[in-house]
């Protein structure tokens, strides 16, 4: 047995199905025997109500049939049970029984027995009361100082509280502000009644003000004039805890100050009378129930608090004292005094289990053998020191978090795209304006190995792209069982995505012996989508406004070879020359060179030119690996496009401060416009007519202008999402074109596109242009810094949205310069491989050749300039259209 699970002294469990919530749990001496000990009610919502009497033989035993004094089913569920004085004309104590509609006052006594059977026990209804309101929980104590007898007060289910003088009603009132209905509970060193509003709010009302507030069954008016008749109440202190409460508990012990005690959601609070905060507790754990008793250390008060993990926690004030495990969740908790044993812990579950225990721990009787001496191998030590440190050393060299894939998984999960489109198109609610949208299918098929509970699968496509369903639910899997559906993928947005790539992962639960609700899993697959899907051939593009060149070491291939979805076999002039027409309406033009080893994309916008080249360099690789060619590379020694680029950024960035400013503008017209409701509904409630002054016609101009903010404001938010799809594209380009100038390795990519691709997706809180000057300024300071006053910089902790980007662009053409000078990426931590390489003298940009260097576009492109140096470009007339065919020869 654990150290820290709760003993269990005496358990059963209740009735079959069966439900039970906090107030279910009562425990006293309710049957007035005079002995000090306690007898444990429970009532159930099926209507049984039972009292039980442990006595077991032994700690753990199971219950007894004597220990059952009695059960009853009574016709009503049963809400919540209570024990006091209840019933006038004696201090004995009596059994209070709450049902939705009826509160019943019993008498639960005893006879002797003359056979073995034992006690007859048996209840007495002392009188009841028919409710008018469905009632949600009730309280009790000397409403008023009263001497002798206890009061109740119920709270229904609309926010009126009923009190009861025993077998009397004496009035009703609601409670100003009322939602929904929390904890209540008395406290009789203040007369007041406590309870936590919808608010989130501790409230405290008086009994005094109560009783003489308007009686809220004797006005004959509407319900909703029976609720605005509350708001007469004057609350006597408010206290805002900013969280739902599941209980409260007034405790006031001899040697202890008087205290409020409540459980929230997150957090629990102790107040004094008067509402202000004595100390509060802050949970790591969702509680479920908790109570206060009374703490050998004076000043002090202990709480047991409950949890949905099966725990039960133990605090003396603050301070954790004990933490214990239990086999269930407890939703109330007690603490009693049974057959001479004070102080057992009385917890009650959600289903029936009924447990009453105690902490504390087992004596061991278990003694540890002796260790016979040796000689310590020091060499032996020494050697299995160095390759545990070895291992060490290996293990923490990686940087990824998730742990390598097996060698032999237990599910598999596969992605099989068709190699033609659709014959029909399954495109649906397209915003494409195309004559025809295309589609391609998606066959993916889940095999499993072992048995796989709750399989779920997930289909994930970058928009703008969509699938015809992303969500799929299936059977548990046995061992050696396959699944197989099919869906069909399309372009949804306006706009060219800025991958071509998906994403299926299924989710499932794999049981264990020791864990039969089984061990959650995740497998996944990634799919790659033909470029068909979202352009189609067309004809070559003469002339274009953003160009650029990838070299190889192969001579060209034909496009016949490389592209036959794209060419028709029957022209021969598309062998070193295709078009691309995108479905969004852009053109892009692929030459390849008759001469050099080169390839020329061209296109009107920057990001269109992405797409195209990484197409043409997975392409080019898949063809030499097939020719078993492992020395094929492509590099770039042309000029990044910054400027371009830069031009991308500032449009982006652009919406960003619009959305920010349609943002202020809504918030603005919204709290006019909820300022004007407020007069008009204050001129309607008026018994005496008034002219209205206009209201209603700036009422609807003040709608109207909510309305068309709300507009422009969801056209900007489109217009955002296109923008940075398109810088997307573009860092995409950026990122392939550094890393073929600099011959960048895998890892170093990686790390450019963490440092520039960090966000999947945008929002006004955290934005691309912050988050990649973060990271790019923790590399400038870092591995790519050129002298160690640059790494003591410090950077800002906190990310805000910047006022202009140039902070940014400057910083990104300062790391391109960085890496041209030498610098290499790398986040290893140890200081001296953080320094960069650089090199004593500037380099400037290689022109591909002199053609090329008179073809650069005016502004189109930045250079990086060596120290006192400018690299100029020239100028050239639009080239006709058999220069730019034949440009090569």
């Amino acid at each position: 047995m654990s150290l820290f699970k709760a003993r269990d002294w005496w358990s059963t469990i209740l009735g079959e199905k069966e439900e039970f919530d906090q107030g279910c749990l009562c425990v006293a001496d309710v049957d007035n025997s005079g002995s000090g000990q306690d007898k444990i009610i429970v009532g159930s919502y099926m209507g049984y109500l039972r009292i039980f009497n442990p006595h077991p033989v032994k700690p753990g035993d199971g219950v007894q049939p004597e220990d059952l004094l009695l059960e009853v089913q009574l016709r009503e569920p049963i809400l919540q049970v209570e024990v006091g004085k209840f019933v006038s004309g004696t201090e004995g104590l009596h059994l209070a029984v709450l049902h939705c509609r009826k509160l019943c006052v019993y008498a639960v006594s005893g006879t002797l027995g003359n056979v073995e059977h034992g006690n007859q026990y048996q209840i007495k209804l002392m009188y009841e009361h028919n409710l008018q309101r469905t009632a949600c929980n009730m309280t009790y104590g000397p409403f008023g100082g009263v001497k002798g007898r206890d009061l109740i007060c119920i709270q229904s289910m609309d926010g009126m509280l009923m009190l009861f003088e025993q077998e009397s009603y004496a009035f009703g009132r609601f409670l100003p502000g009322f939602l929904l209905p929390g904890p209540l509970t008395y406290s009789s060193r203040t007369d007041s009644f406590i309870t936590v509003s919808s608010c989130r709010q501790v409230e405290s009302y008086k009994y005094q003000v109560l009783a003489f507030a308007t009686d809220a069954d004797e006005r004959q008016e509407t319900e909703q004039q029976k609720l605005s008749s509350g708001k007469r109440l004057a609350v006597d202190w408010v206290l805002n805890i900013g969280e739902q409460a599941l209980d409260i508990c007034v405790v006031s012990f001899n040697q202890a100050i008087s205290s409020v005690f409540v459980l929230g959601e997150r957090n629990f609070f102790c107040l004094k009378d008067n509402g202000q905060i004595r100390f509060m507790k802050k949970l790591d754990y969702s509680p479920s129930c908790f109570i206060p008793y009374c703490s050998v250390k004076e000043g002090t008060i202990n709480t047991l608090v409950g949890n949905h993990n099966k725990m039960l926690n133990v605090y003396q004030d603050v301070t954790l004292k004990w933490a214990t495990q239990l086999p269930h969740v407890p939703i109330s908790v007690k603490v009693a005094n049974l057959q001479d044993l004070k102080g057992v812990i009385v917890t009650l579950s959600d289903n029936g289990h009924l447990q009453c225990s105690y902490l504390g721990t087992d004596p061991s009787l278990f003694q540890a053998p002796r260790v016979d001496s040796r000689e310590i191998n020091y060499e032996e030590f020494d050697a299995e020191m160095k390759e545990l440190q070895k291992i060490i050393k290996e293990a923490t060299k990686t940087q990824d978090i998730l742990p390598k894939s097996e060698k032999y998984r237990d599910l598999i999960v596969t992605a099989e795209v068709s190699p033609d489109l659709d014959a029909e198109s399954q495109a649906i609610d397209s915003e494409v304006k195309a004559e025809a949208i295309p589609s391609v299918t998606v066959k993916i098929t889940i095999q499993s190995r072992v048995t796989a509970q709750k399989p779920n699968l997930a289909v994930c496509v970058q928009a703008p792209l969509a699938v015809t369903c992303d969500q799929f639910v299936f059977d548990d899997l046995e061992p050696d069982s396959s699944e197989t559906v099919v869906l069909s993928v399309f372009l949804k947005g306006n706009c060219s995505p800025s991958e071509l790539e998906g994403n299926c992962m299924v989710s499932y639960n794999m049981p264990t012996e020791l864990n039969p609700e089984g061990i959650p899993k995740v497998a996944q697959c990634n799919f790659r989508l033909p470029l068909r899907l979202i352009c189609f051939p067309a004809q070559p593009s003469k002339a274009a406004n953003h160009k650029l060149t990838i070299d190889t070491n192969k001579p060209p291939i034909s496009f016949l070879t490389i592209f036959p979805d794209f060419v028709d076999p029957s022209e021969d002039d598309q062998a070193n020359v295709l078009g691309f027409q995108f479905l969004t309406g852009s053109k892009t033009t692929l030459l390849a060179s008759k001469t050099s080893q080169r390839y020329r994309i061209q296109s009107d916008q920057l990001e269109d030119l992405w797409l195209i080249t990484k197409e043409l360099t997975l392409r080019l690789e898949e063809h030499f690996k097939k020719q078993n060619c492992k020395d094929f590379a492509c590099t770039f020694s042309g000029s990044i496009p910054l400027q371009e680029y830069f031009e991308l950024i500032d449009r982006h960035f652009e919406l960003r401060l619009s959305a920010e400013k349609f943002q202020e503008l809504l918030s603005e017209r919204a709290v006019q416009f909820r300022a004007i409701e407020r007069r008009l509904l204050t001129r309607f409630k008026d018994k005496t007519p008034a002219p209205l002054q206009h209201l209603d016609t700036l009422l609807e101009g003040t709608f109207r202008e909510v309305i068309a903010l709300a507009d422009a404001a969801e056209e900007n938010q489109a217009n955002m999402f296109q923008a940075f799809t398109k810088l997307k594209s573009a860092t995409h380009l950026v990122i392939m074109l550094i890393s073929l100038w600099q011959k960048l390795s895998t890892d170093q990519v990686a790390i450019l596109e963490a440092t520039f691709l960090p966000l999947a997706e945008d929002t006004q809180e955290l934005g691309w242009e912050e988050t990649v000057d973060a990271a790019i300024s923790y590399l400038l300071r870092t591995c790519l810094s050129k002298s160690s006053k640059e790494q003591a910089l410090t950077l800002s902790s906190q990310l805000c949205m910047p006022k202009d980007t140039s902070r940014l662009k400057k910083n990104i053409t300062l790391f391109c310069d960085r890496l041209a000078k030498g610098g290499r990426l790398s986040l290893s931590t140890d200081l001296t491989t953080q320094q960069a390489a650089v090199m004593a003298g500037g380099c400037t940009t290689i022109p591909e050749s002199d053609l090329e260097e008179r073809m650069v576009i005016p502004g189109s492109t930045a250079t990086f300039p060596s120290h006192g140096q400018i690299a100029k470009q020239k100028s050239q007339p639009v080239l006709s259209s058999a220069q730019v065919v034949l440009l090569e020869c």
